[in-house]
């Protein structure tokens, strides 16, 4: 039986039917699940950072233009004796023309910063923490659809599981039903078949409903619309669950942990903010260069006409000599953030190796359990099986059939429970050990 049907009884088809195994819907999710799609644009935005901050060092260039109209031209009062006036009193005098205008074009270049050397390094470096942020996000989005992934795949099997339980008990309830007629078998017999049955009907009704919703989960796990139509070509007996101890005898597994990359590179970036308050106490050269061009005539028309320029090109060197302390203790300040980075690493390595640890034991438990559930489920089947017979050689209850028919299904119920458990422990595991790329 098709089970990917089911999904689309809540929802009306797109028209694009998707057929796709586990490592096609992580694939869509780095393509389409919004999460990972800002982590990739926090890398181009870190990348066009890393190109602005190189900017800064490059030579930077400026114009200027303006033009001035003096409706009236400034008057300045010099003493009258200049021009042998009476000493004691002013002459008033207007310097200037009428029209002014000036075009400039001005240079800056770094010659020697040491804020920006170190500005530039740390720009890389936070692109590095955003390309790795990105990574973070992919094995997040891989995490959630693989779970989400063997939830369908398991759900799809319970409902397998129920439909031969429902197969069996209605041949059983035909049976006890015909021998009731032939008075063989008494009415209760029936009615308690018949609740039986019914219970299982509605089971398989509700685990319908919980595909659907898993179906659903997924394709918001994948960042595909939930209305879009689904089938999973992956199958449970695909699925590789084997105890892998020898993986897990590798204790420097971290360094794959990309939250201890993440903490790496925040650690480097604690360094760089030392070095970067240290070089706020070198000197800095910059090469300053300027020309422009003055136009000055009392008539518009022939303001352009004669040119009267300037330029000059020179270093301007700042020392700094004394800052109150404030160098010093910014300096301190910065060295303890990286000293609480290289805390943060040595805690995080710890922690890893006891999540890990922890969900390797937990994943050996559920593998355990799994394989024990199985054989209490075939079990449960063999008893059904022994029962029967009896009840049909007359030396057995069909009471005695509806309680092993009943242990069988709670036998399903709890395999299915631990193959849940044990795929998700799986998973869980993986990333413990940073296997999930």
């Amino acid at each position: 039986m098709a089970f990917g049907s089911y999904a689309q009884q809540a929802t009306q088809p797109t028209g694009k039917v998707y057929n796709l195994s586990l490592k096609d819907c992580i694939n869509y999710a780095f393509e389409h699940q919004d999460t990972v799609l800002n982590a990739q644009l926090d890398v181009k935005s870190a990348d066009y950072k890393v190109r602005e901050t190189t900017g800064i060092g490059l030579p930077q260039v400026s114009g200027s233009a303006n033009f001035q109209d003096y409706i009236k031209i400034p008057t300045t009062l010099i003493p009258a004796q200049f021009f042998g006036g009476p000493a004691g009193t002013f002459t008033a005098v207007q310097f200037g023309v009428k029209y002014q205008s000036a075009l400039g074009l001005n240079l800056t270049q770094k010659l020697f910063d040491g804020s920006y050397l170190v500005g530039l390094k740390a720009s890389r470096t936070y692109k590095e923490l955003s390309q790795r942020s990105y990574i973070r996000s992919k094995i997040d989005a891989n995490v959630n659809v693989t779970k989400a992934y063997y939830q369908v795949l398991v759900s799809a099997e319970q409902i397998k599981l129920l439909d031969a339980d429902i197969s069996q008990l209605e041949h059983q309830l035909n049976e006890t039903t015909s021998e009731n007629k032939q008075g063989s078998a008494e009415k209760i017999d029936v009615q308690r078949t018949q609740v039986q049955y019914n219970n299982l009907v509605t089971n398989r009704e509700n685990s319908i409903q919980l595909l659907v919703l898993s179906y659903q989960m997924l394709k918001f796990q994948m960042g595909m619309p939930i209305n879009t139509e689904l089938t999973l070509t992956d199958k449970l007996e695909d699925v590789q669950l084997a105890d892998s101890q020898g993986a897990t005898s590798d204790t420097t597994f971290y360094h794959n942990r990309i939250e201890y990359n993440l903490l790496e590179t925040q650690k480097k970036l604690n360094e760089l903010d030392v070095a970067n308050k240290k070089a706020a106490s070198y000197p800095t050269l910059v090469l300053n260069g300027s020309y422009n061009s003055s136009y000055q005539d009392n008539s518009l028309s022939n303001l352009y006409k004669t040119n009267f320029p300037s330029s000059f090109f020179g270093l301007t060197l700042n020392v700094p000599i004394f800052s109150g302390g404030q160098r010093v203790n910014q300096i301190r300040e910065s060295k303890i953030n990286v000293l609480k980075s290289q805390n943060d690493l040595e805690a995080a390595k710890n922690g890893f190796l006891l999540q890990a640890n922890a969900a390797h034991f937990t994943y050996v438990n559920s593998l355990r359990s799994l394989d024990n559930q199985k054989r209490n489920q075939q079990l449960a089947q063999e008893v059904l099986r022994v029962t029967k017979i009896k009840y049909q050689q007359g030396v057995g209850s069909n009471i005695e059939v509806t309680q092993a028919q009943a242990d069988l299904e709670s036998a399903d119920n709890q395999y299915i429970q631990a193959l849940y458990n044990a795929l998700i422990s799986k998973v869980d595991q993986d990333k413990a050990y940073g296997r999930i790329k």
